[in-house]
């Protein structure tokens, strides 16, 4: 049976997403954050890491929504957010022996750290600062605590499905680490594809995700054929299992190349920057701070990934 009927067959076995049935056809594609002023509420999370660190695992820890201050994935999904493939433990487990690397951007203790988050970095093309604090809901519900607990939920799907995960922070109350050493973490674990978590900061009228796809600058030469071709899995999986609809201010049909970020430049691995959402905007902070919602994303970049890696 060729890989992706076998995905296919996997997905259709999950019953029930969050609460919800789940409707599995399978098919399958952040930068603009801008940084707010004012303080983040108080964020969700382990003790976070010291910069610059991050760990590979194959079990659930203290990394995941459980132990982070998250709602446990038992909570309904409301009418805000579109069934999605839950991941299962059943069957032949797609990520077996893989390894899948997480950056969930920024981190919550940005804000109190300007003179270390302003430091100039190379980013493979320019100079760009070492990190931004993000951007935040108008309600002070952090960029940096959503991809936290995205990227966490995320974890936990991919281990269930086999994978060992790298994450370049493990806490968010920490600060960095910078945006270069994010892609030297994932490099120097020889992930097999990874996916950096975002949430943009648009203009308030404007609504939707974006995928930020690599453009060849020579340490990421060799991989932005595959890149491309991850990131129309990533918008597909978006499209599909949730409710976000493509960008309406940014980008093209969901999708945009980006020269000047440090973690696509110096990948050298699969690669792409997803915003997931735009935080100023009321329809979409509703969304991005639902955790059902949270969790659906989770599970349509855990089908993107895994179809991706079924066919390379």
């Amino acid at each position: 049976m060729p890989a992706a009927a076998r995905v296919d067959r996997r997905l259709r076995r999950r019953l029930t997403a969050y609460g919800a049935p789940v409707i599995c056809t399978f098919v399958l594609a952040c930068s603009g954050c801008g940084a707010s002023p004012g303080t983040p509420p108080q964020s969700a999370g382990s003790a976070a890491i010291s910069a610059g660190s991050a760990g590979a695992d194959g079990q659930a820890s203290a990394g995941d929504p459980s132990s982070s201050g998250t709602p446990s994935a038992g909570a309904s999904a409301t009418q805000h957010t579109r069934p999605s493939p839950s991941p299962s433990r059943r069957g032949r487990r797609p990520l077996a022996g893989k390894v899948i690397g997480i950056d969930p951007g920024h981190n919550g203790g940005n804000f109190g750290d300007p003179s270390y988050i302003n430091q100039l970095i190379w980013n493979g093309a320019e100079e760009e600062t070492c990190d931004t604090t993000g951007t935040q809901t108008a309600g002070g519900y952090t960029e940096a605590l959503f991809n936290f607990n995205v990227a966490n939920y995320l974890r936990a799907d991919l281990i269930k499905d086999g994978a060992k995960v790298v994450m370049t922070r493990h806490g968010n109350d920490g600060v960095g680490p910078c945006v270069n050493r994010r892609a030297k973490i994932l490099d120097a674990a020889h992930v097999a594809v990874a996916i950096d978590i975002h949430a943009d900061g648009g203009p308030s009228w404007g609504r939707g995700f974006t995928v930020l796809e690599p453009v060849a600058d020579g340490p990421n030469d060799r991989v932005i054929k595959s890149s491309v071709r991850f990131g129309a899995d990533v918008r597909a999986a978006l499209l599909k299992y949730t409710t976000m609809p493509k960008s309406n201010y940014y980008g093209n049909d969901g999708l945009i190349s980006r020269d000047d970020l440090a973690g696509l430049n110096l990948t050298t691995v699969p690669k792409v920057l997803v915003e997931c959402g735009n935080m100023p905007n009321a329809t979409d902070a509703r969304l991005l701070t639902e955790p059902a919602f949270q969790r659906s994303l989770a599970a349509a970049l855990t089908v993107a990934i895994v179809n991706f890696l079924a066919r390379r």
